[in-house]
């Protein structure tokens, strides 16, 4: 008996017990269904993260000012002298200095909202490709200036506005009790990327007794000497360097804290310090993959669970088949070839439910991408193992069924069913 014929008297014997082959392939359905949900979801979620990380500079170090050091220096921060120390050195491409905070945002139209503001520089845009669709961003002149000039996100426009472009309007932002007033010069659709997350926003909303409301939220850049005038701020408590190539990041880092030590005098290592951004990307890449690996893994007890249930289906099979197999055997059937029919049903049986369970599982990512809003990332390696379990179990918990059937001798075969 060929593969072939093999397939269609599986397919048969499937049909022929429709409810009972369902029941038994619901473990695989769920054990293949949550693997895959479980990995989709795992794989989504890091490539989301990751993602945004780069944006807000994971390509970068990080150099800042222990204030916790032994108290024998008293720096408090990096001045812009520091920063144009850091700039001289020959693989850096940008410093950017950088101060998140939030605050009360109004409008005519809002009077009461609130606000993330983000205080940067002029090579902020640059550095991290923030696209600006109405207007401009701000000038160099305009950073040393301490302008009060700012770019909103389109979601701010049209929250505080009602409108797109709000190019040559004013917002009101309070920010450590003070009021100030900030001329609208850039509208992008990127701000929002880069800043506060609504959930960061809502937890922080919650501390403080606010009623989170994300329609009166805004998102705002504004240049960073402006802001530190609102926080009474002389210095920086850290910047982020990136380099032309990501591979000097450690290079860089550890010269620019070099040249900060042998300029201010420090011989304690521990003042000025730096952090490779790219190396903790790397590590929650580790992480969510360690994770995501070990949730499957219990997910997958689910697969073991449903392969008891086959193997049982199958005994049952053979048991009801018995006078079957002893016809076929006493009219010259193989040992492998009774072995690889039985067979060949559990394998289909699990295929079948790992097709199921599979579509499920994406289905399942699918929604959950939708509600992160995030692009669900699908791989060729999580099909292949959808595919590669429910066969392995087919054939793992089919193989002793199949030799029962197979080793049944065909006189007793026949005797047992009268």
């Amino acid at each position: 008996m060929n593969f072939k014929e093999n397939v269609r008297i599986a397919i048969m014997a499937i049909r022929a017990n429709k409810m009972r082959s369902f029941l038994t392939m619901l473990g695989i359905i769920i054990g293949v269904g949550s693997v895959i949900a479980i990995m989709t979801i795992g794989t989504t979620g890091k490539d989301f993260l990751i993602d945004k990380i780069n944006e807000a500079g994971g390509q970068s170090v990080y150099i800042s000012v222990n204030n916790k050091s032994d108290g024998r220096y008293s720096i408090s921060g990096l001045t812009e002298d520091d920063l144009e120390l850091i700039k001289s050195i020959d693989k850096v491409q940008y410093v950017l200095p950088e101060i998140s905070d939030m605050g009360g945002l109004s409008t005519k139209l809002v009077p009461d909202g609130y606000c993330s503001i983000d205080g940067v520089t002029e090579d902020y845009q640059k550095a991290m490709d923030v696209k600006v669709d109405y207007g401009r961003w701000f000038s160099s002149d305009e950073l040393k200036a301490h302008s009060k000039v700012c770019i909103v996100s389109h979601k701010t426009a049209r929250k505080f506005f009602k409108t797109d472009n709000p190019i040559g309007k004013t917002i009101d932002v309070k920010c450590n009790d003070q009021l100030v007033t900030f001329k609208i010069v850039g509208v992008s659709t990127d701000v929002e990327s880069t800043l506060f997350s609504t959930d960061d926003m809502e937890s922080m909303m919650s501390s403080w007794g606010i009623d989170f409301n994300f329609d009166k939220i805004g998102y705002i850049y504004a240049p960073v000497t402006t802001v530190m005038d609102i926080y009474g701020m002389s210095d920086y408590s850290g910047v982020s360097v990136l380099a032309y190539d990501v591979m000097e990041l450690d290079r860089v880092g550890q010269m620019a804290v070099n040249m900060l030590n042998a300029r201010h005098g420090v011989f304690d290592d521990s003042v000025f310090e730096y952090q490779n951004m790219a190396t903790l990307v790397d590590l929650l890449d580790t992480v969510i993959n360690v994770f995501t690996i070990f949730i499957s893994s219990v997910g997958a007890i689910s697969l073991i669970v449903g392969g008891v249930g086959v193997m049982n289906i199958m005994l049952v099979s053979v048991t009801e088949r018995t006078r079957e197999i002893g016809i076929r055997k006493a009219l010259g059937a193989r040992t492998n070839t009774i072995l690889f029919q039985f067979l060949t049903e559990s394998v289909i049986i699990c295929m079948i439910g790992g097709l199921i369970g599979m579509a499920i599982g994406f289905g399942l990512s699918f929604a959950v991408s939708v509600v992160m809003g995030a692009p669900v990332s699908f791989k060729i390696s999580t099909i292949l193992i959808a595919v590669g379990f429910s066969s392995a179990v087919g054939i793992f918990f089919g193989i002793y069924p199949a030799r029962k059937a197979a080793k049944m001798p065909p006189i007793e075969a026949l005797r047992q069913t009268g």
